[in-house]
């Protein structure tokens, strides 16, 4: 790519201690592929967020280990980590906190939920009602939690990894528009190939109990995520590459087969995992190959099919497929 030495906005010098940080970035993803098979994209996409201090969407169908890759993650992160499976008649103190009566003091006292902690594994988020879904968006957005009128912050590194099961399934809610937009990324978890899913019933085989995590250590903490995130905000960005990332954005919104395209919400978001990559493969600035890997992965659940769009069969992901086609990269 030329770069436009007018145009160029200068980068700063990395922080110290981001090697190191890569290093261990990339050991976690090799620890986490230890245990689950054949989700490498699904992995990176998850190391993405934590560098951009993002939020996660995984969706697919059952049994494709979504909740095993989490909680995988979270063993090979030194960070706080818990768990809520989302049902039916779960309830939003229940996620956050409340306040309750203490008989010793007379008074009411904060007890919080489990939302106060680095990791939070929302499990099959889609299985319980809006109301209760709702109870995630100031924490994800602001990252507190009001309660009796008073903000309480969340620790920080703070992420959501949600699961959910395709929306077709009985039994689910749909998440609103505005609440899958605090999502960084939407990752689809597939079902793995002939040859992965053959290597994962050898490994069980060989005596793997997907409940016994105790073999995956630690490999990176929160220190070497704050350097990682330090570095990631110094790659540089050529001002063609930002005005490609408008106009792919810009296209969805004037595309005949989506009611709703992508905010200027979601072209922040696509800079940011596409800066993540590149620093994730060692280079110092972006390309629009960054910006196409990322971009559906970024965007899909962002954008809207119009209802007759859906009956002739289009998908977010081939709309995203044929705008990437249609608008020029920079060279």
């Amino acid at each position: 790519m030329d770069l436009d030495k007018d145009d160029d906005v200068p980068a700063d010098a990395p922080p110290a201690g981001a090697e190191e940080a890569r290093a261990a970035l990339a050991a976690l993803r090799a620890e986490v592929g230890k245990t689950v098979v054949g989700q490498d994209s699904v992995v990176t996409g998850l190391v993405i967020a934590l560098l951009c201090r993002g939020h996660v969407l995984l969706e697919g169908v059952p049994g494709t280990a979504k909740t095993l890759l989490v909680k995988t993650l979270s063993r090979a992160l030194d960070l706080d980590f818990k768990r809520v499976q989302f049902t039916p008649d779960l309830m939003p103190g229940d996620v956050t906190g409340s306040m309750v009566y203490d008989a010793r003091t007379a008074e009411f006292d904060f007890r919080a939920g489990p939302v106060f902690t680095n990791l939070l594994l929302a499990d099959e988020i889609n299985r319980t009602p809006p109301k209760t879904q709702a109870s995630l968006l100031e924490a994800m957005e602001e990252r507190q939690v009001s309660v009796d009128g008073k903000a309480r912050p969340l620790p920080d590194p703070f992420v959501v990894c949600a699961t959910q099961n395709p929306v077709e399934y009985e039994g689910t809610y749909p998440l609103p528009e505005a609440q899958l937009d605090r999502f960084l990324v939407k990752l689809t978890v597939p079902v793995p190939s002939r040859d992965e899913e053959i290597a994962m019933l050898q490994r069980h085989a060989s005596g793997f109990d997907p409940r016994d995590l105790s073999r995956v250590r630690p490999v990176a903490g929160a220190a070497e995520l704050a350097a990682g995130q330090a570095a990631v905000r110094t790659v540089h960005l050529d001002a063609k590459v930002a005005a490609y990332v408008v106009d792919l954005c810009r296209a969805t919104r004037q595309s005949p087969s989506l009611a709703l395209g992508v905010s200027p919400r979601g072209a922040t978001a696509l800079l940011a995992t596409s800066r993540a990559w590149a620093w994730l493969s060692g280079r110092d600035y972006v390309t629009p190959d960054d910006v196409k890997a990322l971009a559906r992965p970024t965007l899909r659940h962002r954008v809207q099919l119009r209802p007759e769009a859906e009956l002739e069969g289009a998908t977010a992901d081939g709309v995203l497929e044929g705008i990437l086609a249609h608008v020029p990269a920079p060279r």
